[in-house]
């Protein structure tokens, strides 16, 4: 069980420090206690409350005095709720603006207390700094990447665009982003924003609202979603939005919003392929593998043979594989060659029968990918084609480093090199370390 949240009550008033003390203490919280401003700084200097409530008239400083020391120091870290029996709208507004996050007019009724502590309480768990933990799909450099640029976006409060290939784990991403024990309304497609998107984005406060496929949106929805981007802050709500699609090419042809694409750019997050990554795929491959075991023994069927069943000559073709479906296809092949273990050991000529003999030789012609350079920057955009390139090359020249440097006019040393820079291994053959002067 969690420990309790503390709050702080700082008011000069006995009866109400005590009042408000009984019932937070009833709804499980633990408390302290602090008569004046110079014991609450004292306190908020050895501590740090889940949340204050912090009366504005004080005799030594007023409340919004040591709201703003608060704030100016680094240590309005926490929900903090103004208390006032003879407030103005001005002072509210005033602590609003340096970072109070609620004022509540004297006598405090118990409902409307407990209503806004609970709820100052939850926004403060969305904005503690995340951790997003991307494992499932990779733990290679590249995807610890994407962690830390989603990290730094949820922390800046950008609504969230996951782009990439079909099967590169958008949906899987999308689920990491949501934080626990909070609200979390997947749009499958867009019509509800045509409808009534306030009502969605009410049905989302304090958590996730993730739309899929927004490349797919028609007129009306893209609409619908451009019309929530200002109001998701107010009510708390962070937006996560994936897309297939090379949406930058369908802007240019008037298909998708260019206003709409601008704002969600900021916070756009590109989820390399799996032949970007194939340090991940053996791992995958594993874990898939014991899954179909997993789900085969709970459904009282014969399960499928163990992991040491796939041969690792096997296992290195799957690796080095083209996967032109990512992760759903690296998945289905797993599946399949996992259960029909069973027959004996799983070989390259089993690889090749599912992949094609192309396929698994990296030998398959790329899908096109020109579209999606546009969603990149152009450094990004020129190794990721020179990447592709070379790794079709090498596969369509069986590595031999010779014909690769020909076809690609380069010096056979400023092809290492640039193989090397593009982290591209290969194997030598023995032709060219023979040939090599």
């Amino acid at each position: 069980m969690a420990p309790a949240k503390e709050i702080l009550i700082v008011d000069d008033e006995v009866g109400i420090r005590e009042l408000l003390s009984e019932i937070l203490q009833d709804e499980g919280y633990r408390v302290s206690l602090a008569e004046n401003a110079t014991a609450a700084r004292a306190y908020r200097a050895r501590e740090r409350p889940a949340l204050v409530l912090l009366d504005i008239w004080m005799p030594d400083t007023d409340g919004v005095t040591l709201l703003r020391e608060w704030a100016a120091s680094g240590q309005l870290t926490m929900p903090v709720i103004m208390m006032s029996g003879h407030g103005t709208i001005e002072t509210a507004v005033e602590a609003t603006k340096i970072g109070a996050f609620d004022f509540l007019e004297k006598p405090v009724g118990l409902q409307k207390l407990l209503g806004t502590v609970t709820r100052a309480l939850k926004i403060a768990l969305t904005r503690e700094p995340r951790r997003v933990s991307l494992a499932s799909i990779g733990t290679s450099a590249s995807m610890r990447d994407v962690e830390r640029q989603i990290e730094q976006l949820l922390a800046a409060r950008k609504p969230l665009l996951i782009l990439g290939e079909p099967g590169a784990g958008h949906d899987v991403a999308a689920r990491a982003l949501h934080a626990p024990d909070t609200a979390r309304v997947v749009l499958p497609n867009g019509s509800r924003l045509v409808s009534n998107p306030l009502a969605v984005l009410e049905e989302a406060r304090d958590g996730t609202l993730y739309c899929s496929e927004i490349g797919q949106y028609a007129k009306g929805e893209q609409r619908g979603l451009a019309f929530l981007l200002p109001k998701l802050d107010k009510a708390n709500v962070t937006l996560v939005c994936t897309s297939t699609e090379p949406l930058g090419n369908m802007a240019a042809e008037n298909k998708f919003d260019p206003a709409l694409l601008a704002a969600l750019s900021t916070g756009a997050v590109l989820l390399p392929p799996l032949r970007a990554r194939r340090e991940d795929i053996p791992p995958l491959i594993e874990r898939f593998w014991h899954d179909v075991v997993a789900q085969e023994r709970s459904t009282q069927q014969p399960a499928a043979r163990g992991f040491e069943t796939l041969q690792p000559a096997a296992l290195n073709m799957l690796g080095s594989a083209y996967w032109p479906g990512n992760l759903d296809h690296l998945q289905s092949v797993v599946a399949n060659l996992a259960l029909f273990a069973a027959s004996g050991d799983i070989t390259t000529e089993h690889v090749k029968r599912l992949l094609g003999e192309a396929a698994a030789a990296n030998q398959a012609v790329a899908p096109e990918i020109t579209a999606r350079f546009f969603e990149l920057p152009l450094r990004e955009a020129r190794e990721a084609f020179e990447r592709i390139y070379f790794e079709q090359l090498l596969g369509r020249e069986q590595s031999n480093m010779s014909r690769v440097a020909e076809r690609a006019g380069l010096e056979r040393t400023h092809l290492y090199r640039k193989l090397k820079q593009l982290s591209i291994r290969f194997a030598r053959r023995g032709d060219d370390v023979n040939g090599a002067g």
